[in-house]
């Protein structure tokens, strides 16, 4: 290893929650890795949850998945898609990862009697993840995003630790990025800096003075309004960015360099200041803001509410679309609309080109995304099925077509004799919820001369699972006869990985998670051909 000195850049935000750190985060490490910087990214999160996996995603969003099996924060994926790189687990830390890693060692008298506290004790350990990210990669630069909103009591410990470790590392290895928003008073027609200003004062009497402002705001806001919050906050003028809400976040990294916030960065953090090496991301943004046909796909699922719930999916759909030269129409079906036999819901189902199934758990619902699958199928509407909505397209298909009328799963029937999809061998005996589902990366094997194996121009990948339950192989023959090809496993052929029908424009379901490895320099080559047919 090295002896280079990382540099860390912490980002906090303020105001209020859902200000964009996870983009702010990301769009730096963009800007910094297409300048030849190796650039890594960490999550700190507030939640006393060990890792995100039992979060409800109708209230924090996807659970996202790394390659080496972590769940983790959807923010996770931003990173990814923004570096174009995988993140591993060490990215990803919980409030409860620190304290359980906390207690072990107290336990195990590593602390030599010492009373036990947040000050030196949690910081310590909240320090020591961030420099393990960092040394992981032997990385020049480390972005940490700290959670929630600074003035939150239990987000204390991590500001704390981000304060500290501008004495441990130097001044100029540690840049502080603080998000806030502008809100905007209807009443004197403008935008005020006033929370703002308070939000930093907030984080001052921490300890941490920032060094970069981004001021996020629904509008335009003039060099008066730049002066004040300089002259308040103690940020130089050219620190400050007014971040206007835009048609499309991959657009933030090139806002940023306009205000020639990227050499701020550099010459901050003492780094060699450089031009992008490549204009892939320039070109990318032009073709996302470029006028083209729209395309409407439709998804069938039970959290239609919340688009954080399917952000991954989202993006893969929309990086496939400006592949093929389309903008995507999202409708969204609820599911449980579908079940009720709702006309408008029908009527709605019936506009799209294409039509997918997300994964997701639990029975609520299943009946709606069954009659999705049964109307692509019979239509000859281009289908993808992710997960759970293989699961369902297997049940689907030996209901209707290989005559077994009771077919179900285990997970939402467990004393049916009908069960197509069953619980995982491995899972039989896990009692804890937390971190036990097949998890990660996982290789599988594809049939040549399969939609799939067309589709990946390979019969060898590599893709992320989360899951308990699995293609039942007792009912392998019957269904196989009917008319189902088994198009993947795992390399020693006992799980079956992807499903497809032959006579069906593009009837595609998988057991894993594709979008979790879609990019949008180019996207996934599943969504690209999924996306190709519907555009048919």
């Amino acid at each position: 290893m090295s002896n280079k000195k990382t540099k860390y850049i912490f980002v906090t935000g303020g105001v209020l929650s859902g200000l964009g750190k996870g983009i702010t985060a990301a769009s730096i490490g963009n800007m910094l890795k297409d300048r030849g910087l190796t650039v890594n990214m960490q999550k700190f999160d507030q939640y006393i949850n060990v890792d995100a996996g039992t979060l409800n995603p109708a209230e924090h969003g996807e659970v996202f998945v790394t390659d080496d099996g972590a769940e983790a924060d959807l923010d996770l994926g931003h990173y990814e898609r923004f570096l174009h790189q995988n993140i591993t687990a060490d990215s990803s830390v919980m409030t409860g990862k620190i304290y359980q890693e906390v207690i072990n060692r107290e336990r195990r008298g590593e602390y030599l009697g010492k009373t036990v506290q947040v000050i030196p004790h949690v910081t310590e350990e909240v320090k020591r993840r961030a420099r393990l990210s960092a040394a992981s990669g032997d990385y020049d630069v480390q972005i940490v995003e700290i959670g929630g909103t600074v003035g939150d009591n239990e987000g204390f410990h991590f500001l704390e630790a981000a304060r500290q470790m501008m004495l441990d590392e130097g001044r100029e290895n540690v840049l502080y990025v603080h998000v806030v928003f502008l809100p905007y008073l209807k009443a004197s027609d403008e935008v005020k800096t006033k929370p703002a200003q308070n939000s930093v004062r907030e984080l001052r009497s921490i300890g941490i003075q920032p060094d970069v402002l981004i001021a996020r705001t629904d509008y335009e806001i003039g060099e008066a309004d730049i002066a004040k919050m300089s002259l308040y906050t103690n940020v130089e003028k050219e620190a400050i960015l007014p971040l206007v809400t835009v048609k499309t976040v991959y657009e933030v990294p090139l806002i940023m360099e306009n205000h020639k916030l990227d050499e701020v960065i550099m010459k901050k953090l003492k780094l060699e200041v450089k031009p992008r090496a490549h204009d892939g991301w320039e070109k990318l943004v032009e073709n996302i803001k470029k006028d083209k046909p729209k395309l409407p796909i439709a998804v069938v699922g039970k959290y239609i509410t919340m688009l954080d719930t399917y952000a991954s999916m989202v993006e893969a759909l929309k990086a496939a679309c400006w592949v093929n030269g389309f903008d995507i129409e999202l409708i969204w079906i609820d599911a449980e609309k579908l079940e009720q036999n709702d006309e408008a819901t029908f009527s709605e189902l019936k506009k799209a080109k294409g039509i997918v199934v997300p994964g997701g758990f639990g029975v609520r619902g299943t009946e709606g995304k069954i009659l999705g699958v049964k109307y692509a199928r019979e239509n000859n509407i281009p289908y993808l099925g992710l997960c759970l909505g293989m699961q369902l397209a297997v049940i689907e298909f030996a209901r209707n077509v290989a005559n077994i009328p009771q077919a179900t799963s285990q997970e939402f029937d467990e004393k049916s004799d009908s069960c197509v999809i069953h619980i995982m061998e491995s899972q039989k005996t896990v009692t804890d919820k937390g971190g036990t589902m097949r998890l990660g990366g996982w290789d599988c094997v594809l049939k040549e001369g399969t939609k799939i194996a067309d589709a990946y121009g390979s019969t060898n990948i590599r893709e992320r699972h989360r899951h308990r339950y699995e293609f039942n192989n007792d009912f392998k023959e019957q269904l196989e006869t009917a008319g189902l090809v088994l198009s993947g496993a795992t390399p020693d052929g006992k799980l079956i990985e992807t499903i497809e029908l032959k006579d069906h424009p593009f009837f595609v379901a998988v057991q894993f998670h594709p979008e979790f490895t879609s990019r949008p320099q180019g996207g996934h080559p599943l969504f690209n051909a999924f996306i190709k047919a519907a555009g048919k």
